[in-house]
């Protein structure tokens, strides 16, 4: 790729020692550029969990190379010291629930990770509003989180994941308690934010009503990536 999301090489994991060693990921390979959004399937216990934990920099790998962006964050160890800052700036995570903040409006549930990271509040608010404008949440921006639909939740958590411009986007399950319909506005949604701000998107599902929206399906199983072309439905 002459541009780099996230790319991982030669990644694994075990855990235990001895007779009771589990090689939960096996020389696992998998790149996604910026603007693309893939799909990451497989069965209960086949590794997907694992490798999103080590995507998302939750869990250490045992062997491999992860380079996000243009830097190599992972090398046979963890090559950043702080991987709590790494998760903030430059990892975004969509879950399957929202995880709003209760006690915070709509733009400062968006606006906080920013301001986190050292941006001015006034800054970190026009950041949020623009994504909850682009995101179709806008007249939402002053609402508490319980006065928004399920829906609207969602797009206030995708609008969150986005706010330090990450160039990496994990999304768990993100579809997986709505009905077809509200489940392929995610696609269409993660799909229009990853081509508008060049992010690359790693979607883990179960879900079968997405999977023929992803142009790139990586399988997982016994902890091995096999990657396939999807059928790309136009959304």
């Amino acid at each position: 790729m002459s541009e780099l999301g996230i790319r991982i090489e030669g990644l694994s994991k075990r855990y235990g020692e001895g007779d009771a060693i589990v090689d939960a990921l096996k020389d696992v390979n998998m790149s996604v550029a910026p603007g693309e959004v893939v799909g990451l399937i497989g069965p209960s216990g086949s590794g997907k969990s694992t490798l999103l934990k080590c995507l998302g920099a939750v869990i250490e790998p045992t062997t491999g190379r992860m380079t996000l962006g243009s830097e190599v964050i992972y090398d046979n160890g963890w090559i950043l010291p702080d991987l709590r800052t790494l998760r903030r700036d430059r990892i975004g995570f969509v879950f399957q629930a929202p995880y709003l903040i209760p006690f915070l409006d709509v733009t400062d549930n968006v606006a906080l990770l920013p301001m986190l990271a050292g941006q001015s509040n006034a800054k970190a608010r026009e950041r949020a509003r623009e994504l909850l404008d682009a995101l179709d949440v806008g007249h939402r921006a002053k609402a508490d989180p319980s006065q928004l639909s399920g829906g609207e939740q969602q797009r206030v958590s995708i609008a969150r994941a986005l706010a330090n411009q990450p160039p990496v986007i994990l999304a768990d399950e993100p579809t997986a308690p709505l009905d077809s319909e509200r489940a392929l506005g995610v696609m269409r949604i993660l799909n229009q934010m990853a081509q508008q701000y060049r992010t690359a998107i790693i979607v883990v599902t179960h879900d079968e009503k997405i999977i023929p929206t992803f142009k790139r399906i990586y399988h997982i199983r016994d902890g091995r990536t096999f990657e396939e072309a999807g059928q790309g439905l136009s959304l």
